[in-house]
């Protein structure tokens, strides 16, 4: 493909509001894990569309918060480092009225640096009345001077295809960064990791599945055979932690390995043999030592 225009475009917006289930819908693939449960991004994922004569290169960064540990400094961190140079911004929003501190933040610093943003309202399906989404988007379009304003469905996709049309006009000249068929500049390794993180959002309740990160230790392809060997650690931060995770008679690990290998293997392509571990780190998420051994660095 001929490309004329490329730029970089982030992904940001306060915690759970489908950031991450938006790049999935924009690329037609899963790279990026989703739960129901806020903060499941913890680094910047990379997303790469081109069509059209352009390349769009979409940053999903986890959602704007308040932090608490190191490990949240660091996600604070990753958005603002994300939004320092980028040539557009999508402000994924709830459809309501009222913006909470964390918008009110990121309005603030993507004007600051004059950055031209589109605003998705997701969501739109969990609207019943057209009305009262008018008067959302006027509520917000009094704050911020955006480039465009799509509503949109990422479940369903509805609204995507206008919000990638949208972004791309704000797109410069610029050159090709990535082939045509590249979707993610993620290495196998981390995906695998964060796949296996997701399953355990998805499975635990409460805190632990928060106080969990993912090590891939090992990953290689057999010799004459297309089986690739994962091993993968669980950290988590209590003992009693560990016992949940594990669950009576090994069934609960069983259970997040299984569903793990189903997405790991539709990923790389490959049958995979995962073999998973459970260890305790105490205040892992304060730690710096253990944050940059786990990749938050």
């Amino acid at each position: 493909m001929d490309v004329k225009h490329s730029g970089f475009v982030a992904i940001i917006g306060k915690p759970n509001v489908g950031k991450s289930t938006l790049l999935n819908a924009v690329l037609g693939e899963k790279i990026a894990i989703v739960s129901s449960k806020p903060q499941t991004t913890r680094n910047r994922i990379t997303g790469v569309v081109t069509r059209g004569g352009a390349q769009l290169v979409f940053l999903d960064t986890p959602g704007m918060h308040r932090a608490r540990t190191k490990l949240g400094e660091y996600m604070v961190k990753t958005v603002n480092e994300s939004i320092a140079d980028v040539d557009a911004a999508i402000l994924v929003v709830e459809p309501e009225a009222e913006q909470n501190p964390a918008e009110l933040e990121l309005l603030e610093k993507i004007g600051r640096r004059k950055i031209p943003a589109v605003l998705a309202v997701n969501k739109i399906d969990t609207v019943r009345h057209k009305e009262a989404l008018i008067q959302i988007i006027a509520s917000w379009s009094r704050l911020y001077d955006f480039a465009a304003v799509v509503p949109v469905s990422a479940a369903t996709r509805d609204g995507v295809d206008l919000l990638l049309d949208e972004v791309t006009r704000l797109m410069p000249e610029g050159p090709q960064y990535f082939p045509d068929d590249t979707l993610t500049d993620q290495p196998e390794r981390a995906v695998a990791a964060e796949i296996i993180r997701e399953k355990l959002l998805m499975l635990l309740n409460d805190e632990i599945p928060h106080g969990t990160a993912v090590s891939i230790d090992k990953m290689h392809e057999r010799e004459n055979s297309e089986l690739i060997d994962i091993e993968a650690v669980i950290y988590c931060e209590k003992e009693s932690h560990k016992g949940i995770i594990i669950g009576k008679g090994g069934e609960m690990l069983k259970k997040v390995g299984t569903l793990a290998r189903i997405d790991i293997e539709r990923l790389i392509g490959n049958k995979v043999n995962l073999r998973l571990w459970v260890k305790v780190k105490d205040d892992w998420r304060n730690r710096e030592g253990v944050l940059k051994t786990l990749g938050y660095d």
